[in-house]
């Protein structure tokens, strides 16, 4: 048990969690976002506070329900070992999706340096599956290495996009913004509905907040708060980025860009500072690519521990490292990024992030519903069970919401995986039946 003294406090914990949110997943939205005018920025305020729900009850779950497993294990508590692989399953699918978007985006930054990546869709594909191999190969040092690197990195992305929000406002022209408002002459709630897994996205992580339980002081009073503040503080900086981008760079523009933030600071300053913020956006996304690719493979390793996922995702190297479990999963994303090709990589990205936002909002509402559960046995008080409860209600309607926004293409897709999902337990749930019923001609005896 760690001392007091040298537990993270609420301030710690709380830039923790925004930090882990922000990672690379807001630097190509400014582009996708565009591409419906600023009318999307009202996505934010439904994603902001369906997000510190979702955030809030994983904190509650983690609390009530200390044991490993994350989602899955809170999944298990109301729907049983099917419920447990069904979210490790779907959870591992959005993080296999998630990762070839996040090496699409650092691929569209990088196409400024080399424009022969963004001259095709064989050229995307290549640079693509290049990022994902190459992130994969560096995790084989082990979780040390991967570690400190994306603690670095981070802030590539976190930097640039924080300090616009103080800067921007400089060369900020509300008639840029005006302009930018709904040039398709959408309804409001169509544009709201059609932006949400865009702004889904850039909170997907959140989940990952409970984890730190035993390294904080107070638990129960600082995880919620730091799930609360953290997911604001992201939601604050998200919004006034991509509020402050639109009303500099004139919407057709930046529809079209391959590097949003890139293109804005040379706006502001040079073209020189552009390239800066460039580099520092591809070593973001590779840092970030570089810690999902191990977390991929460790959630893998974790459901093959449980002997639901096949055994080699749970060997491991000296160094700590599931190398196979890694390669098998390059393998996947390898499949993913060539199954939706494109030449454009901003519909390629858009296209995955729903994907990934229906693979990853079904484990969503199994974990979240096993609160209920949780709460029951734990034996909380009626106040705390009611509170709850409300709390839940608003983290369910969004992800209802959410899931209905997607589309129905990605819904189409989700709905397909999930039925290959219970395939797959069908074919490996007799390892968690205890006592097997007697044969049919000794029931007939009987």
């Amino acid at each position: 048990m760690a001392e007091s003294g040298k537990k993270m406090s609420l301030t710690g914990l709380t830039t923790l969690v925004a930090v882990n949110m922000m990672g690379s997943g807001i630097i190509m939205l400014p582009t996708n976002m565009a591409q419906l005018g600023a009318v999307s920025l009202l996505s934010w305020i439904f994603t902001a506070i369906g997000s510190m729900a979702i955030a809030y009850c994983f904190a509650q779950c983690g609390i009530f329900c200390p044991r490993s497993g994350g989602m899955s294990a809170y999944t298990e508590q109301a729907h049983g070992k099917s419920g447990f692989f069904l979210c490790s399953y779907l959870y591992f699918l959005s993080l296999a999706i998630a990762n070839v978007a996040v090496a699409i985006s650092a691929v569209g930054y990088m196409t400024e340096f080399l424009p022969w990546l963004g001259s095709g869709a064989i050229p995307l594909f290549i640079g693509t599956i290049g990022l994902i191999w190459i992130t994969t190969l560096a995790n084989f040092g082990g979780p040390g290495i991967t570690g400190r690197i994306g603690a670095i990195t981070v802030w590539g992305v976190i930097i640039p996009v924080a300090g616009l929000c103080i800067i921007g406002w400089f060369w900020f022209k509300p008639e840029v913004l005006i302009a930018a408002w709904n040039p398709n002459e959408l309804p409001i709630s169509e544009a709201v509905s059609r932006t949400i897994p865009l702004t889904l996205w850039a909170f997907l992580g959140m989940e990952s907040a409970a984890q730190a339980i035993d390294a904080v002081e107070n638990p129960k009073r600082t995880v919620p708060l730091a799930c609360l503040f953290g997911t604001l503080g992201a939601a604050v900086i998200y919004v006034l980025s991509t509020t402050v981008i639109q009303g500099i760079i004139p919407n057709a523009e930046l529809a079209n860009s391959s590097a949003p933030f890139a293109l804005v600071y040379a706006r502001m300053f040079t073209p020189m500072i552009g390239n800066i913020i460039m580099v520092l956006a591809v070593m973001a996304c590779i840092g970030s690519l570089l810690g999902w690719q191990f977390t991929l493979a460790q959630t893998a390793k974790m459901a093959a521990d449980q002997g639901m996922f096949p055994n080699f995702f749970s060997k491991i190297t000296a160094m700590n490292a599931p190398i196979i479990g890694m390669a098998v999963c390059a393998v996947l994303q390898t499949l993913m990024a060539l199954s939706t090709i494109s030449p454009n990589a901003s519909a390629q990205f858009s296209k995955l992030v729903s994907l990934a936002a229906v693979t990853n909002l079904v484990p969503y509402v199994t974990a979240l519903t096993g609160l209920l559960v949780i709460m029951y046995k734990a034996k909380v008080s009626a106040s705390v069970y009611v509170r709850n409860s409300l709390v839940l209600l608003v983290a369910l309607t969004y992800s209802f919401y959410a899931l209905y926004s997607c589309g129905m293409e990605a819904v189409f897709g989700g709905t397909l995986v999930l039925v290959i999902g219970y395939l797959l337990y069908a074919s490996i749930a007799k390892r968690f039946v205890g006592t097997p019923p007697p044969p049919l001609s000794e029931i007939g005896d009987a």
